[in-house]
């Protein structure tokens, strides 16, 4: 079995010596570069497993080479080292593609498990099972964010509208990590009765309450070693958030009825189609727990912003139902200017009951059941067009401004166009100006 080969790259020669011995220790060979220059050099004639550098260098910094990386020696994992960090930096290493940011003065046991879990990350993107369909700009953006944010241990907050692949896109992120191997979990928070989170989160002991009959794990341990998956995160209640918000920086629990702390290794990842940013300012949400967990925001784009993509999309659909028929020109022209306020979703149920209903081999318009959206004051009622992103915009933005005007004066409030499908999309991605809202609570228009 071949050496894995790793690349320290450090203008201190003490620092290269205590790293080139444990990662010998761990059966690893060593390479050492003192500057960028050196490094770039070493990385365009060597395949490397993993690399380590430090955020000065002579010749330029850490991020700078980063980035660099992650064109011209992709798929490498990357670990930034730095006395000189604090979370800004960190977060921005992150982002441009680091697999983890280590702090001098080095904590060995801490580095040993950042190099282990480096050197599965290869190993776990081949053999990922679901991926992300479509080749979209948003798309490509998305695939690629994953791939960055896969590598490293910090907690994803994914953002989007209902129905557009948040789960999807968290499994892809755990299945490409290097906690691939581990249990991925996935939890609705909206789900679980306030008087039983605490239970189900954090497990108990047998006793502790009226039918605690055995001792139970909870979700978070249950996740160890592998991802804890918080959907809907945004309807966690205010004393949960507390207590969630320890477990993240303390790395352990509490069970009911437990006396001491037991340790949690589990990666947070977490999702929700509210603003949370909204609900900070509100205090609906808490701030510290908002810092915790948004680490790095992931948005995952509506299906109406994708093109094409829905096409593509609908013949997956299709040939995953098992189904012979074919969607005709007119259900490709329809599906094309159709808004999708249900996303993904809805275009799979859409399918699904086009393939059940439909007595042809054929799928048309008519089949697709398509719903009409009002429209906008001055223009004519139809099918809001894919295409047309920022009219998309400017008509959900005038329907929420005129629901605030007539909230005010006390008119019956409007209908909203996605109010049937059971969320209100508009309440979702519109804002009014920060003095409205200060004045005038948002109508329930859902």
């Amino acid at each position: 079995m071949t050496q894995p080969l790793a690349l320290v790259i450090d203008d201190e020669p003490d620092i290269c010596e205590l790293l080139t011995l444990t990662l010998g220790r761990m059966d690893i060979d060593t390479r050492t570069a003192a500057d960028v220059a050196s490094a770039k050099s070493m990385l365009g004639s060597t395949q490397f497993d993993l690399c380590l550098t430090d955020m000065r260098l002579p010749d330029g910094d850490g991020l700078e080479l980063v980035e660099w990386m992650q064109t011209y020696s992709a798929g490498v994992p990357v670990a930034v080292i730095t006395a000189h960090g604090n979370v800004e930096t960190a977060v921005q290493a992150l982002k441009l593609g680091a697999f983890d940011f280590i702090s001098k003065p080095l904590d060995l046991n801490h580095l040993r498990n950042i190099i282990e879990s480096a050197l599965k990350v290869e190993k776990a993107r081949q053999a990922r099972g679901p991926t992300l369909i479509g080749d979209s700009e948003p798309m490509r953006n998305l695939k690629d964010m994953v791939d960055k944010v896969a590598r490293s241990q910090a907690p994803v907050h994914i953002s989007g509208e209902s129905g557009t692949g948040k789960e999807l896109v968290a499994r892809l992120i755990h299945d490409s990590g290097p906690r691939a191997e581990g249990p991925f979990v996935p939890v609705n928070c909206g789900a679980i009765p306030s008087e039983l989170m605490e239970s189900e989160f954090f497990g108990h002991r047998k006793g502790s309450f009226t039918g605690a009959v055995s001792d139970k794990i909870g979700l978070v341990q249950s996740a160890d070693g592998g991802t804890l998956f918080l959907d809907e995160i945004a309807d966690l209640p205010l004393p949960m958030q507390v207590k969630l918000l320890r477990v993240i920086q303390e790395k352990t629990v509490r069970p009911v009825g437990a006396s001491n702390e037991e340790p949690a290794n589990a990666r947070i990842l977490s999702a929700t189609h509210k603003e949370l940013g909204k609900m900070v300012a509100a205090g609906e949400f808490r701030e510290d727990l908002y810092y915790r967990i948004n680490v790095i925001e992931l948005p995952v784009p509506a299906l109406r912003d994708r093109g094409d993509d829905v096409l593509t999309l609908a013949e997956y659909v299709l040939a995953r139902l098992g189904s012979d028929a074919a969607l005709d020109d007119t259900a490709h022209q329809a599906l094309k200017r159709y808004a999708f306020p249900g996303n993904v979703r809805e275009l799979e149920n859409m399918l699904e009951r086009a393939v059940t209903l439909c007595t042809t081999g054929s799928i048309g318009e008519a089949d697709l059941n398509l719903r009409e959206v009002p429209a906008a004051e001055g223009g004519p009622a139809g099918i809001v067009t894919t295409g047309l992103g920022d009219q998309v915009e400017d008509v959900q933005r005038q329907a929420i401004v005129e629901a605030l005007e007539k909230t005010t004066t006390r008119q019956p409030r409007p209908s909203c166009w996605d109010c049937r499908s059971g969320s209100c999309v508009i309440a979702s991605r519109s804002s009014v100006s920060s003095n409205r809202q200060a004045s005038t609570p948002m109508p329930d228009v859902s």
